[in-house]
């Protein structure tokens, strides 16, 4: 028990630092592990294979989606129930998610194998690609209960102050795939289906060492699983189907402003995807940091310590705040160098390095969303963080992105996004101190210790 913090005491600044740095690591190994993928399937198979795992990737990301939203809400059930020292009340909380999520991925796992060409067909997938993007995704749904179970352990652990442990556990999915994707693609010769044999295998091995690693150190209170009550069942539904479709609404607006963009035609739309994925990348310090005030405060809301929430929000948006500003202050100087790393064409290249040149000054802002929307989160607040992210995405990000570059054209896109920014850090912001969400409580009638 050694790695766990208890953040309802001790230096919070050293903390933020101490949490957030395996969980950073942690998620840029798993952007990684997803590039790696992309670079033995498009190199070794070619671009129909590559179209073929993009287009069966969104899917599985539609899937991923919910399960983060259901471990969003296991953070805040988990952390407030370790704060308040109620190991009864962390078991049975811990039982109800087992049996939830196993029996979840069971039938997303029966269903989708069945369905996977219905929903290809559904997405327009080409003809040409329907065969193997099929039998791969077929694979991927064999195995998504390693998917919701590795992700799982990993947020039961980051809930009662671990983030080293399982940092270990992606270590190992990412040096197996690594391993096994180009063996079963290329040395088995399975092609496309090899690639979703290694990931699988990968995320299994992955999901059953942490099982093991777990139980064995005894890092979380894990018990034989038996049927949950209609009360904790509910309490988690109320929880993570909000959280679940933040996701949703994220995917969906992301999808709103590409429609922007495509007006102007492929050297933009290309500098602008070649955009997005550094965007992807240098947007992982301000997830992690969002994920770890989350848990601390979480574990404060649990014995109702406001003055110690406040102070990590604080802390946590002053260190998020420098954090992006250097990046953005990185990403102006070698905007063009990243572009070029994906894209060649001098035009993509030139509105590419326009964009982030613009966007970047605003990271600092997005930080702040992170941040604030984190701490209202761990209190359990879900359906108000999903109007928060509408607001962001719907009411600001989308029409601010049309509206400027509809008066200044391309260059108006990274000013509208930017801008947007600026705005939702602000709204935000004003629901974080004068909301009531502070008024959120998860377990009336449950005493703390």
């Amino acid at each position: 028990m050694k790695k766990q913090h208890d953040f309802t005491q001790g230096n919070i600044f050293k903390q933020l630092i101490l949490f957030s740095g395996p969980i950073m690591l942690t998620n840029l190994l798993q952007t990684s592990y997803q590039f790696a993928d992309s670079l033995w399937v498009g190199n070794l198979l070619g671009a129909n294979a590559l179209g073929s795992v993009a287009v069966s990737s969104t899917i599985i990301f539609t899937i991923l989606s919910f399960v983060i939203g259901l471990n969003n809400s296991a953070l805040t059930i988990l952390s407030q129930q370790k704060g308040r020292g109620n190991t009864y009340g962390l078991k049975r909380y811990l039982n109800a998610y087992v049996v939830l999520l196993t029996a979840i991925s069971l039938i997303l796992g029966v269903t989708g194998y069945m369905f996977a060409e219905n929903l290809l067909r559904i997405l327009g997938t080409p003809e040409s690609m329907i065969f193997s993007a099929k039998s791969y995704l077929q694979i991927n749904f064999i195995g998504i209960l390693f998917l919701f179970g590795y992700n799982f352990i990993s947020t039961v652990l980051r809930a009662l102050g671990d983030s080293k442990t399982p940092l270990r556990f992606v270590m190992l999915a990412v040096m197996l795939n690594i391993i096994l994707a180009p063996l079963f693609i290329a040395g088995l010769n399975l092609g496309i289906n090899g690639a979703a044999y290694a990931t699988v295998i990968a995320q299994g091995t992955a999901f059953i060492y942490g099982v093991f690693y777990v139980l064995r150190r005894k890092l979380a209170p894990f018990r034989i699983p038996s049927l949950p009550t209609k009360g904790e069942i509910g309490l988690i539904l109320n929880l993570g189907i909000p959280s679940g479709l933040q996701m949703a609404v994220i995917s969906a607006g992301a999808a709103a402003i590409m429609s922007v963009v495509t007006v102007f035609g492929e050297n933009v739309v290309g500098g602008y995807g070649a955009a997005q994925r550094l965007d992807s990348i240098v947007m992982l310090p301000a997830h992690a940091l969002g994920t770890t005030v989350s848990s601390m405060a979480g574990q404060n809301i649990g014995i109702n310590d406001w003055e110690r929430v406040k102070r990590i929000a604080k802390y946590g948006v002053l260190y998020n705040f420098s954090v992006m500003l250097i990046i953005g202050v990185i990403v102006v100087l070698f905007a063009e160098f990243g572009v070029r790393l994906f894209i060649e064409e001098e035009e993509a290249v030139a509105f590419g390095t326009k964009y982030l040149r613009i966007v970047a000054l605003c990271y600092p802002f997005l930080g702040i969303n992170f941040i604030l929307n984190g701490i209202v989160r761990a209190s359990g607040a879900m359906y108000q963080v999903l109007a928060l992210n509408i607001t962001s995405f719907w009411l600001l990000r989308f029409p601010f992105a049309s509206l400027f570059s509809k008066m200044f054209g391309e260059v108006g896109i990274g000013v509208g996004v930017g801008a947007s920014f600026l705005a939702s850090s602000f709204i935000a912001y004003m629901y974080y101190r004068f909301g009531k969400w502070r008024e959120k409580e998860l377990f009336k009638g449950q005493k703390a210790h």
